[in-house]
């Protein structure tokens, strides 16, 4: 990518899409502020996911296109055929980052992590309903728009949202949500201070009364033992639906995402540990399993 304006304007973007996740999920907010006032703590991000719909102009390729055409590349995938689901991640531009570079300004630009499902595999009665509200056709601005808090089809119903969340909770969370951010994860291991141990996270949300998702443990753990990760349980939001009906249904959750070193470079000390020798995200995708898990357990009408 070209450095300037292109890296202005992507920056730019993911700026909004943060304030559009923000303002929807004031629980994540709240532990979004927390983080950065202990100790004047400078915060990093480590992956954006997004949800979407494998309908012809809907799919990951709608939404990733997009960060592609500034640079992003497709890194790897994994398949959940029970959840008829797909995931790809998408690693960032190779930009400069200044030593003391944070947050979206000037830090590093974060991985993207893109889900679609497979509307085809669904019953007849559910892809009715996702293909009656998925006009006119999709496309590349529209679906970006959608990740900005605005919904590109009709808003549903909550007799369509409650019928198609009894075969896919995915698919009712995004017929009402849209393409906006599923959920965020803070890069722990480039934190400074005590945060930089993602235990001390967990117990400090603990402390303060948050809820955090249980789901195989609240610490979860990839096979190699180099990715950790503690998230919420997603925000509970009140919405009205086209035909009136208001209920609390899910939003989006916040996620802590530590890299340890890999294993020839952990005698090295702290300041010379450069960030591709921590555990490289295409090595623990396994660990998605636990998202598109949580992704489901917070679905219950």
């Amino acid at each position: 990518m070209q450095q300037g304006g292109s890296e202005t304007f992507l920056r730019n973007v993911f700026e909004n899409i943060l304030k559009t996740y923000l303002r929807k999920n004031p629980t994540a907010k709240t532990i979004w502020d927390l983080v950065q006032s202990v100790d004047n703590e400078k915060i990093c991000y480590d992956h954006f996911t997004f949800q979407t719909f494998k309908v012809e102009g809907y799919g990951i390729e709608s939404l990733s296109s997009f960060f592609m055409d500034y640079g992003y590349k497709a890194e790897g995938g994994l398949d959940f055929p029970t959840k008829k689901l797909r995931v790809l991640t998408f690693s960032p531009p190779d930009i400069y980052v200044p030593d003391d570079g944070h947050g979206l300004g000037n830090g590093p630009l974060p991985r993207l992590v893109i889900a679609e499902l497979l509307v085809d595999e669904l019953c007849p009665e559910s892809q009715e309903i996702i293909r009656k509200y998925l006009k006119p056709k999709g496309g590349k601005q529209a679906v970006l728009s959608s990740t900005l808090g605005s919904l590109i089809w009709e808003k549903p119903t909550f007799t369509d949202f409650q019928q198609l969340a009894k075969e896919s909770e995915f698919a009712a969370w995004v017929l009402i949500h849209g393409y906006m951010m599923n959920h965020l994860a803070f890069s722990v291991h480039r934190l400074k201070h005590r945060f930089r141990d993602i235990k001390c996270i967990k117990e400090y949300l603990e402390e303060k009364g948050f809820e955090l998702n249980n789901d195989g443990g609240i610490l979860k753990v990839s096979r190699d033992g180099l990715l950790l990760q503690v998230s919420s349980i997603s925000e509970k939001i009140a919405v009205e639906f086209a035909d009136g009906v208001t209920e609390t249904i899910p939003g989006s959750y916040i996620e802590f995402t530590q890299r340890l070193v890999l294993p020839e470079f952990k005698d090295l000390p702290h300041d010379q540990v450069l960030h591709f020798y921590y555990q490289d995200f295409g090595y623990s995708l396994d660990i998605v399993h636990h998202l598109c898990v949580s992704w489901c357990i917070v679905f219950t009408i």
